[in-house]
């Protein structure tokens, strides 16, 4: 389900650049109207060639995700959030990550049907999700650094070879 993340995830440009069209009344270029066709196209595509392997439930959190990123990119489009460092607005996309998912998790049933996970016992899996965290908060301090010591431009380069 990685590739299906990864369309998922990018897709949240669909609704930045749905907002800017038809909330904003912006003028959106044609190359970006087709590439976020394609993003739209490759996101739907994915999951309907792969239900028949995974659980439908992990997609109805891949939507949900893909609904909080892009809501996140329209507010920060909205709001440029000047006063914050880019380090303290990652703290926040954490915190509110971590309660909006756990407060989301009870109603859909995951909370309780996480005891049955096969591997929660398992030493392995404990460090593996350990390890997780922790690389993808080098990833994020990382990227924080990269951001602030290159120039916009070359910070773009780098962001989009990354995507």
């Amino acid at each position: 389900p990685i590739p299906v993340f990864l369309a998922v995830h990018n897709a949240a440009e669909v609704i930045t650049c749905g907002f800017q069209k038809f909330v904003q009344k912006e003028q959106i270029s044609h190359l970006k109207v087709c590439s976020v066709l394609f993003l739209l196209a490759a996101a739907a595509c994915l999951p309907l060639c792969s239900l028949l392997q995974f659980d439908p439930n992990g997609y109805l959190w891949a939507l949900i995700h893909l609904i909080c990123v892009g809501a996140y990119k329209v507010f920060h489009k909205l709001w440029k959030p000047g006063s914050l460092s880019d380090l303290d607005q990652q703290y926040i996309n954490y915190v509110f990550s971590v309660v909006l998912l756990a407060s989301a998790s009870h109603p859909a049933g995951d909370l309780f049907s996480a005891l049955d996970f096969p591997f929660l016992y398992f030493y392995r899996f404990h460090s593996s999700c350990c390890a997780s965290g922790l690389l993808g908060f080098f990833l994020m301090f990382h990227t924080v650094k990269l951001k602030s010591s290159t120039t916009s431009g070359q910070y773009a380069a780098w962001s989009f070879l990354a995507k």
